[in-house]
């Protein structure tokens, strides 16, 4: 029978994964919303 508690504690996070996770916090995304508030910005000018 497999022990979970065990098998999870041989686990490690992938180096290249919180890369990822760093490069992706740093980045200031625009996102919908952002697009969204400038056009209605542009509009009202």
């Amino acid at each position: 029978m497999i022990d979970f508690d065990e098998e999870l504690s041989y686990y490690k996070p992938s180096l290249e994964i919180e890369a990822i996770e760093d490069a992706i916090v740093k980045n200031d995304l625009t996102d919908m919303t952002d697009i969204m508030m400038e056009l209605i910005k542009e509009r009202k000018e």
